[in-house]
């Protein structure tokens, strides 16, 4: 598997630098654009996160229609159920808490971030600590569960999927050309080497594009911080692992595989060589070390820890929330925003409206501890 899975493994690292690179250029923050709507009414930080999800559903539809696209719906992308809804409302509070989402943490751990890097092994810490509570959670999700949804709109709806994205990008780009001319998607920045949001944006969604072609699947990280938990687990209590029946679950079972490499679409959380591993870990080392080089190259890289210690508290917390959270869901924001969100997927939707009320009930706590 190694020897085949070089490409897939080189793509991975290319496509997690340039996301690291883009995302520590413009500060690309999505944490902070759902914090800064609830706590001041702003919707700066937040034009180029749905500019980004609207990109996305553009080059989908049209990856989809030129044969680029292997697999529609994309694999992962399941039937819904109340599970999405709060795992998105507590992965929201989580990652207003921390101040930085799954993959804006890594692009600030790249920078040099210690607080990032306590939100990290917080999300490392919570997503191995769902293993404990799986079997329950996974009552409640079958038990919520929707199936008459069916997995996306389009397929509930019955009709090819351009009936509905080619509308809504229509619309969608009316209003972002609005926002445009009246200069609501450029900040003002005076900083060297800045790349605005906007930019940012447009690039996510290509990045989010070509991930597909290469591995079916849009970004998506928090798998493997799931791999990385329970593989620590099992050093701190050899022989539980053997106990937890998630490690034994495999969501990734398809009878495919990946366009770049050949890799056997079969993966789950457990701490093993398979194709989650192989396209997720190179994605978080890439991010990583792009920002690093962005970094680098502005003189700004350099452990940056002078903070209170009640914000390092907020950060560990936050993270260890996201971290199951993302389990819960199941997954993270960027693979919502710029995977589900843009193909319709019912579980994409859920989630989102659940990160609006944890946001909000982030922003509300802030607000408490800033009075």
């Amino acid at each position: 598997m190694i020897g085949a899975a070089g490409s897939l493994v080189a793509a991975g690292l290319l496509l997690g630098m340039i996301a690291g690179f883009v995302m520590h250029r413009s500060d690309f923050c999505m944490a902070g654009a759902f914090r800064d709507l609830f706590l001041f009414g702003s919707l700066t930080m937040l034009r180029p996160v749905l500019l980004m999800s609207a990109a996305a559903m553009v080059l989908f539809e049209a990856g989809r229609l030129c044969g680029l696209v292997s697999l529609s719906p994309f694999p992962l992308f399941e039937i819904p159920s109340a599970s999405n809804l709060a795992g998105g409302a507590i992965f929201g509070l989580g990652m207003v808490l921390a101040g930085g989402c799954v993959v804006g943490t890594l692009y600030r751990v790249g920078a040099g971030n210690v607080a990032a890097m306590v939100t990290l092994a917080g999300l490392v810490a919570g997503s191995g600590l769902y293993a404990e509570i799986h079997p329950a959670w996974k009552r409640l999700a079958d038990a919520t569960a929707m199936p008459a949804l069916g997995t996306t709109v389009p397929a509930y709806l019955g009709i090819e999927s351009y009936w509905l994205t080619v509308p809504l990008a229509t619309g969608a780009a009316l209003v972002f050309l609005r926002w445009r001319r009246q200069g609501r998607l450029t900040r003002q920045a005076q900083v060297e080497g800045y790349l605005q949001p906007w930019l940012t944006a447009l690039v996510l969604a290509g990045v989010s594009l070509l991930s597909v072609m290469a591995t079916t699947m849009p970004l998506g990280v928090t798998t493997s911080y799931t791999k990385a938990g329970v593989w620590l687990l099992d050093r701190l209590a050899p022989g539980h692992l053997a106990e937890l029946s998630y490690v034994r679950t495999l969501p990734l079972n398809l009878a495919a595989t990946t366009p770049l490499g050949g890799i056997p679409l079969i993966g789950g959380p457990a701490p093993v060589m398979d194709a989650i591993t192989l396209v997720q870990v190179p994605v978080i080392a890439g991010i990583i070390a792009g920002s690093a080089l962005s970094a680098l190259l502005l003189g700004e890289f350099g452990l940056r820890y002078r903070i209170p210690a009640r914000q390092y508290l907020a950060a560990l917390a936050g993270g260890i929330l996201m971290g199951l959270a993302a389990r819960m869901a199941p997954s993270c924001n960027i693979w919502h925003l710029a995977g589900g969100l843009p193909i319709l997927a019912w579980q994409s939707i859920i989630f989102t409206a659940g990160l609006l009320a944890g946001a909000w009930l982030g922003s509300r706590a802030i607000a408490r501890c800033l009075a």
